[in-house]
């Protein structure tokens, strides 16, 4: 790929370019210091019907990297669906092919936020269909699209990006999947000004600010103006759509729209501007149907689609239009449920009538289940003097950047692209050698130990398993990661059958299912000798499922310990990806404490519980050559043994600790709301204390019986940490212990199992205990319940014998073990156990 060099004269026609588009928007506040517009393919200039002029193919071919020029174009898209884009169609009807990856390159005038809006479409070509075309657009740091199509001939795709470029280069990649080809039909890429995204916001979950926004890219996924129409790029000072709100709004029939001469809002100083939203915006809303008679628990709700592996920043914005004095107006703001604002007061915020505000927050992926985003806003109940009623003007969503500097999936633009064809083909010759040089090596391996074929393309086949579809830069990946994962004396235990699993489990009935998550389903399975297994069988077509089985299965090879759920083996046929795991007869911790009909748990069942789920989080921050962070503690993912015994499950998220010269592990917040670590929901910084933190919540949840998260009760009761620590402080802890255990407990071992909770909910990671200290504790505790219940046994306690009885093998080692804690816990290998003695030609690690 040839570099772009800029002369004197570019330079010089630019400046005359910009000079002349700085004359025909004359009538916009904001002029762009850099401003491309590009109509990809067109034999001549576009000009829209918003006064901008889109340059001609040939005008802009001076940007590109590449001299081949292959266009396309159609005589008319008027009869495509297209009223998303009513005054950009002449902007879809050509378009420039790439057989091969290719690059726009823009001088950048300023630094900054820089809109980048890509415009798509497969017009027809006499030589290519481009519905067939996959490809991936990126710069050199960020991937916007990966592995891209459009396969709908009826279907125009705008999308737009707000980046911070902080070169005086910005790069525009498409690369073309192998034996594909890429294309493009119109191209903006404008400086954004400073001023529209800050660097913080409120996060819903926890309730505390978000910091670091200014480090994100940004895809705009909706920008809706609620209660209005239309409002085109022609009436926007930065050239934005909004959308109007049908489709997205439920329960339309309790929602009336109003709206008011544009004039009437009045921008305040040093808040929101026309740059933030047009007045169009602010002068239209929707509030409730019937303020005065309809229920106060009624809310006006939209719902929007998005992709749940990525958190977003969420703009809402106000202009009470609807108010006749101050003080009137009073609401709730619902993200996904949860609190956004209680009592929001848009008087005491402007201090006037019909003056836009606008707030921001951000939802972590995740606190978004079934894909969707719901906002919410509706009458405050803890004012019943004002009108019940609500509104909203203006919804922005927005997709923000991963870990891995990717908008679309997991995949990161870090890998390295040549800049010459000569550097491509001696990279390519170079290449092609060593592959030659390790066939002929690994074929006279193969033939020196006599290994048989079918068992090479057996190993080779399961590792082909993990690696997603059409996604070449993880193929790459994950092929290197491969024969450190598969072939180097890792012993994923006993090889099983297809055969066998079938039978196992019926043919994978689905009644023998127990468990759905996104790397696929597990099956309750029984060999012929009757031994129960749990079967994970993994979904080739979900890609974030394979990487978290790919993590398991790293994190299970280091792993083993009587408090961690073990595998025993793995099935190796016809491209399927099977972990078989030891069956836990009792299921989830949190079954047997509220949400079932199962007979309820004793207080010393659950404290051995704890400890054993202790011991097991103590032994992965600790016991492996490199500690490991779970990253998704909670009672779902406590499983218990027919005997009660406690094995934490779901490696699935776990990270490596940090090393000894780091303090943590900067990554993308992952986990579960409810227990999620606010200071690693804060600042994206992983440490073992954020396991600390939810194994508090853990806790809390085990003593009260409720859910961490309960969005029914009053909004001081919904989380449960919080609600448990106000409690607490309050000297109150008993009134919200289950009422089921309440009289069972000493007090002593009360006190000391709550102060444990406590300190492990502590604001910050360094004021919280390490799982040893947690540990020591939670044994202290049993063991005054013990020295308790030996010289008054409570009659509750009697009467639970029989369960007690039940789990009498879980309680023996706590019984006997002294209270110092032995950090090298190990005691738990399993290998022994009856459950693998069942299992024939079983190895253990």
């Amino acid at each position: 790929m040839r570099e772009l060099h800029f002369s004197l004269s570019v330079y010089v026609c630019f400046l005359l370019l910009f000079a002349a588009f700085s004359f025909t928007t004359a009538s916009n506040s904001y002029l762009p210091a850099d401003n491309y517009l590009i109509n990809c393919g067109s034999p001549e200039s576009t000009m829209l019907q918003d006064g901008r002029t889109f340059k001609s193919d040939s005008q802009s071919v001076s940007f590109l990297s590449t001299d081949e020029n292959i266009l396309a174009s159609v005589d008319s898209v008027s009869d495509i669906s297209s009223s998303s884009f009513p005054l950009s169609l002449p902007l879809f009807s050509t378009a420039r092919i790439f057989r091969e990856e290719s690059m726009y390159r823009f001088l950048v005038f300023r630094p900054g936020r820089h809109w980048l809006r890509l415009y798509f479409y497969p017009v027809t070509h006499p030589l290519y269909n481009l519905t067939t075309s996959v490809f991936t657009v990126k710069t050199d740091k960020m991937v916007f699209l990966h592995d891209f199509s459009v396969k709908d001939s009826a279907r125009l795709v705008f999308k737009e990006y707000l980046v911070d470029v902080t070169s005086d280069r910005f790069s525009l990649i498409l690369s073309p999947l192998k034996n594909s080809f890429a294309f493009i039909n119109a191209i903006e890429f404008l400086s954004a000004p400073d001023t529209i995204i800050s660097d913080s916001a409120s996060a819903v979950s926890p309730v505390a600010d978000f910091n670091g926004l200014l480090k994100h890219a940004f895809e705009v996924s909706y920008r809706v103006n609620v209660g209005g129409p239309i409002i085109t790029p022609k009436n926007d000072t930065l050239w934005r759509t909004w959308q109007p709100d049908v489709g997205y709004m439920k329960i339309p029939q309790g929602v009336k729209n109003v709206s008011v001469a544009p004039d009437v809002v009045n921008y305040p100083e040093g808040g929101a501007t026309p740059l933030i939203a047009p007045n169009a915006v602010y002068s239209s809303a929707s509030e409730m149907a019937d303020s005065g008679m309809i229920s106060p628990n009624f809310n006006l709700t939209w719902e929007m689609p998005v992709d749940s592996s990525f958190s977003y920043l969420i703009r809402l914005h106000f202009c009470d239009i609807v108010s006749k004095s101050l003080n009137e107006l009073y609401f709730n703001i619902y993200v996904n449920g949860l609190m956004g604002a209680s009592s929001f007061d848009l008087s005491a915020l402007t201090s006037g009538l019909s003056v836009p505000y606008y707030r921001d927050f951000v939802l972590n992926a995740s606190a978004i289940s079934n894909d969707l985003i719901r906002i919410q806003v509706g009458p405050s109940s803890s004012l019943q003097s004002a009108v019940p009623n609500a509104l909203l003007n203006g919804l922005e969503i927005l997709k923000m950047s991963n870990s891995d500097g990717s908008l679309d999936g997991l995949f990161s633009s870090s890998e390295k692209h040549s800049a010459t064809s000569t550097a491509v083909k001696i990279a390519e010759f170079t290449g092609l050698a060593l592959a030659v040089a390790a066939i002929v090596l690994l074929v006279f391996t193969i033939c020196r130990r006599n290994r048989r074929p079918r068992d090479w393309e057996k190993r080779r086949s399961f590792s082909s398993c993990f690696h997603p579809l059409n996604s070449s830069s993880f193929c790459i990946k994950s092929k290197s990661s491969y024969s450190n994962t598969f072939t180097s004396g890792i012993n994923l235990g006993r090889v099983f059958t297809l055969s066998e699993l079938r039978d196992a489990t019926r043919n994978f009935d689905e009644t023998a299912v127990i468990g759905i998550g996104g790397f696929g389903k597990v099956y309750l399975g029984e060999l012929e000798d009757g031994t129960s297994l749990a079967i994970k069988r993994g979904n080739q077509s979900s890609s974030q499922g394979i990487n978290e089985f790919q993590t398991e299965i790293k994190m299970l090879s280091k792993l083993r310990h009587r408090h961690l759920v073990s595998i025993i083996g793995y099935c190796d046929e016809q491209s399927e990806m099977i972990l078989v795991y030891e069956y836990m007869a009792k299921g989830p911790l949190r079954d047997h404490i509220y949400g079932t009909n199962l007979p309820p748990l004793s207080w010393r069942q659950r404290l051995d519980i704890c400890i054993g789920a202790a011991r097991g989080l103590h032994y992965l921050h600790t016991g492996a050559s490199q500690g490991l962070i779970h990253r998704d503690v909670k009672t779902t993912n406590i499983l218990l043994d027919e005997n009660f015994v406690a094995k934490v499950s779901d490696f699935g998220l776990s990270r490596d600790a940090p090393s000894l010269d780091q303090t943590h592990v900067s990554t993308a917040v992952k986990g579960s709301f409810g227990y999620l670590d606010p200071e690693y929901f804060r600042r994206q910084q992983l440490t073992d204390k954020s396991d600390v933190y939810s194994f508090g919540v853990v806790l809390f949840e085990v003593l009260c019986a409720r859910p961490a998260l309960d969005p029914t009760l009053p909004r001081e009761q919904v989380n449960l940490a919080e609600w448990a620590m106000t409690r607490q402080r309050k000297g109150v802890i008993e009134k919200i212990i289950d009422p089921r255990i309440a009289g069972t407990i000493s007090s002593e071992c009360l006190m000391k199992y709550v102060e444990a909770a406590e300190k492990c909910l502590a604001e910050y990671g360094v004021d919280r205990p390490s799982m040893g200290d947690v540990l020591w504790n939670l044994e202290f505790a049993l063991q005054l319940q013990d020295a308790s219940s030996q010289l008054d046994p409570p009659e509750e306690e009697l009467e639970n014998s029989n369960i007690e009885n039940s789990g009498q093998s879980s309680l023996s080692d706590s019984e006997e073990e002294p209270i110092i804690i032995n950090i090298n816990d190990d005691s738990g290998v399993v290998v022994g156990s009856p459950l693998f003695s069942n299992i024939g030609d079983f190895q253990g690690r």
